[in-house]
């Protein structure tokens, strides 16, 4: 499984700099990316390295259609066990369906104006000015890559989630 790292860099040269290193260690661009303050001027940034999203909307439409399911199939499953109610199992099933549906939908309406977790954990560091480079990459390749970043002069932070949940 890809797990997303953050590595720190103290100007755009330096992290254009990893960008290459990690593209030499053969990471392609859909595994990199770069997030700077909002003053940067969007030219210093290839636009095939810009990070693809700012906000938290494919994370929260996850837990959205989840947690909308199971509120919706534990509602359903309570209204099959009180025959007063009627609720036949398809009945609690269509309610699970219903459940994800409205999950889904709240939760990306919310997750769209929230920003990602790379951009909230780190957001002091990047309105100092720093460059956030930002790389997935399986935990057996991880040591060559925190030696070569290194190399380049960026520090690795403590920060490893699964690449599918940001």
């Amino acid at each position: 499984m890809k797990l997303r790292h953050v590595y720190l860099a103290d100007s755009m040269e330096s992290a254009k700099r990893c960008v290459q290193a990690a593209q030499a260690l053969g990471w392609s661009e859909d595994r990199i990316a770069l997030v700077a303050s909002a003053d940067t001027p969007l030219d210093q940034i290839p636009d095939d390295l810009k990070e693809g999203s700012s906000t938290d909307f494919m994370p929260a439409t996850v837990r959205g259609a989840l947690g909308g399911g199971a509120v919706g199939l534990a509602a359903g499953l309570v209204g099959a066990v009180i025959p007063a109610i009627g609720i036949t199992l398809a009945g609690a099933g269509l309610m699970a369906v219903a459940g994800a549906a409205v999950g889904t939908w709240s939760s990306a309406l919310v997750g769209a104006s929230v920003p990602n977790e790379v951009h909230r954990r780190f957001e002091d560091k990047v309105a100092d000015g720093h460059v956030l480079v930002v790389l997935d990459a399986e935990e057996k390749h991880v040591e060559q890559l925190d030696r070569t970043m290194a190399e380049q002069g960026a520090k690795r932070f403590d920060y490893e989630v699964p690449s599918l949940m940001t």
